[in-house]
């Protein structure tokens, strides 16, 4: 069982350390910067199934430091949600596929609302539907799954949340975002008290 484990834990990390690296983070990160902090839109987050929670998560993660975000179902934008979405935002749309129905009709909604939002897309399949429509395309290099049958969302949605984490990270240094900021949006709990802690040795360091 021991080898068992190390193997999969061995398996899940190759396909981090594979994730293509390229120019496509930049270009995301301008864009996300661009709209949501210069022209006051936000990020709008959406997936289906697993990838859906995985988009509820990295939304959740970017409003917390200091990028307003929210998640969309894409099903329920089909019945009114939609209208969450406003002029200045950006549209995350995660598939493996790159082919979930769902998501490539949300983009048609979407556009027909406010035409020409800027699109990131996280996703296995660099050259689907989905990714052809993107403003920045930011590939998993769609790894096997470590599931037996090779087909449960596993790795796949390790990969997309580690790329989630990636875009967080780059955009709190691109806006300078401190712990008192953090503070301010993390009220409750050990986090909200070590954020607080730690703005206030900043603040006699100064």
């Amino acid at each position: 069982m021991k080898e068992e484990v190390a193997k999969l834990i061995k398996q899940e990390a190759d396909a981090i350390s594979s994730i293509p690296v390229t120019d496509q983070y930049e270009k995301a990160i301008q864009i996300i910067k661009e709209r949501v902090h210069r022209l006051n839109g936000k990020l709008v987050a959406s997936g289906m199934g697993k990838a859906g929670q995985i988009a509820l998560n990295i939304a959740t993660t970017f409003s917390s430091t200091g990028t307003p975000a929210v998640f969309l179902h894409p099903s329920d934008a089909q019945h009114g949600d939609l209208g969450v979405v406003q002029p200045n935002d950006v549209l995350l749309l995660i598939s493996n596929s790159g082919k979930t129905r769902e998501i490539v009709e949300l983009v048609e909604l979407a556009d027909n609302l406010y035409p020409n939002l800027p699109i990131l897309v996280i996703t296995g399949n660099e050259e689907s539907e989905l990714a052809q429509m993107a403003d920045a395309v930011l590939f998993t290099g769609n790894p096997a799954e470590v599931c037996t049958l090779g087909l449960t969302p596993s790795t796949s949605t390790t990969t997309m949340t580690v790329i989630g984490d990636i875009l967080v990270v780059l955009l709190m240094k691109a806006i300078g975002f401190t712990n008192e900021e953090y503070a301010k949006r993390h009220h409750g709990g050990y986090l909200g008290d070590k954020s607080r802690s730690q703005a206030r040795l900043l603040k006699n360091k100064k």
